[in-house]
């Protein structure tokens, strides 16, 4: 059995005013299938992370209760599996196959089951390679493969999905997608999934946590739309059938500010020759392992190339040898997943790094940027403790911060609600208007269709190694 039962749950993290979710009241019965909705920020991985028991008592304040089977989820993690937004968090070995080995092993899975478990998981979301691949080597969306991939082997009693299919091609979100509904009838599962039309094939129910603590909606998908819908779409919902107005330019893009002449990243890039223009916002686009996030470094100047030539600014110097604050003045760039260029302990601070580095701080600039994405009530939070679009919205506006004039984005839009991503995609559909270049790496076609004047699609994934995926060493 796996019944969920939350009585006036609440959690706050330790050193936060605000409480991250509140006064939650949700019984969730053996076998149903939940989708978990409400605004950025409203605490639903919060919400996932107790239930898997990952919320330490001296992490934080809790409040009411929450149970698995009656028990703590502390003392029910034999029976739940999760999946971050952040794959990378959870992968723990070196290479693909002994990670999703590892929790087996773990659990004192029979030698003789394991592997012919490993390389089950592998084939149901579709990892392209055998189990000797290092992880290292793994792009965001092969890795979030991985991580499903290590969860389903285990066969949890309880499923918690963290936005599993946000960093995936078309075809590999249809494998993963394929995966979760092949999944055994008398397992639970809850997912977060801010796409809702490609979740609701999944599920049974939907639940719709209020920002302000408690549930908002809570019921058949058909039933809570047809009452709430207008409503959750204007607080950030995507609520399906809703469209959006397209934002291109409607000037054309001006000389280049960055080009590559046949750049290449052995064994990670094949040659790329492409130029990018002030005034224009380019989305590279195309499958998990083409090398689109490589592509995004070299670009920012934060990789050098093995061969070809990338040239930014009339400058003779490739970006990569460029002194530090003339590259953070020039170029601004966010990571595929943001808490890798967060320094500092609080939401402000990290901010204004960058522009006083640079001599240019101004408070107003700074609280400009908090206002406009959403952030001014989190300015003295921690950075590490944001929701997955909290931070990718801070990561955008540490870019921001020193106002450059070209702005490289690796999934800029990923884990943001309907509202946060327009008021995102118009702050830079109004950089792009003032002149600025904008290049982004994304799978989001939303994204491509409302506001990209160019795509540039990237070739076939890098070649599987030339060895069986169940070979054992």
């Amino acid at each position: 059995m796996s019944e969920v039962v939350l009585r006036g749950f609440g959690w706050r993290h330790a050193g936060r005013r605000a409480w991250a979710v509140r006064e939650v009241d949700l019984r969730i019965a053996h076998g149903e299938r939940v989708l978990l909705l409400g605004p950025s920020g409203a605490g639903k991985s919060t919400l996932l992370a107790a239930l898997a028991g990952l919320l330490p008592e001296d992490s934080g304040e809790s409040e009411g209760t929450i149970e698995i089977d009656g028990l703590d989820p502390r003392k029910a993690r034999d029976q739940v599996g999760i999946v971050f937004q952040d794959p990378q968090t959870q992968l723990v070995m070196a290479r693909s196959g002994d990670d999703v080995a590892f929790g087996l092993e773990n659990r004192g899975v029979p030698p003789a089951d394991i592997w012919p478990r490993v390389s089950d998981a592998l084939d149901r979301v579709g990892f392209p390679y055998p189990i000797i691949r290092s992880t290292a080597a793994l792009s965001g969306g092969e890795a979030q493969r991985l991580a499903l991939a290590g969860v389903l082997a285990l066969r949890p009693r309880l499923l918690l999905l963290d936005e599993p299919t946000a960093n995936l091609d078309p075809d590999g979100a249809v494998l993963v997608r394929e995966a979760i509904s092949a999944l055994r009838l008398d397992a639970s599962m809850i997912i977060v999934e801010h796409r809702v039309a490609e979740a609701l094939p999944l599920v049974d129910r939907v639940v719709v946590l209020e920002p302000g603590g408690g549930v908002r909606a809570d019921g058949a998908p058909e039933v809570v739309f047809a009452a709430y819908g207008d409503r959750l779409a204007e607080e950030g919902v995507w609520v399906p059938g809703f469209t959006i107005p397209p934002l291109k330019s409607r000037s054309t893009a001006g000389p280049s500010l960055v080009r590559t002449e046949q750049a290449t990243v052995a064994g990670r890039l094949a040659p790329v020759s492409l130029g990018v223009g002030g005034g224009e916002v380019l989305a590279v686009t195309g499958p998990n392992g083409a090398g689109k996030s490589t592509l995004a470094l070299l670009l920012g100047g934060l990789l050098a190339p093995t061969a070809g030539r990338v040239r930014a600014f009339d400058d003779p110097k490739p970006p990569h040898r460029w002194r530090a604050a003339t590259l953070t003045g020039r170029i601004g760039s966010v990571f595929q997943n943001p808490e890798h260029q967060f320094v500092t302990s609080r939401v402000v601070d990290e901010l204004a790094l960058g522009p006083r580095r640079l001599g240019r701080y101004d408070q107003q600039v700074i609280d400009d940027l908090l206002e406009r994405l959403r952030l001014t009530k989190l300015a003295a939070a921690n950075p590490y403790t944001l929701s997955g679009g909290e931070a990718r919205r801070l990561s955008v506006a540490t870019a921001l911060a020193t106002a450059p004039r070209l702005l490289v984005l690796d999934e800029p839009t990923f884990g943001q609600d309907r509202r946060t991503w327009i008021e995102l995609v118009t702050l830079l559909a109004t950089l792009r208007d003032d002149g600025h270049a904008i290049v982004a790496v994304t799978h989001d076609d939303d994204f491509v269709q409302t506001v990209a004047d160019r795509t540039f699609p990237l070739g076939t994934p890098r070649l599987p190694d030339p060895l069986p995926r169940r070979r054992r060493l």
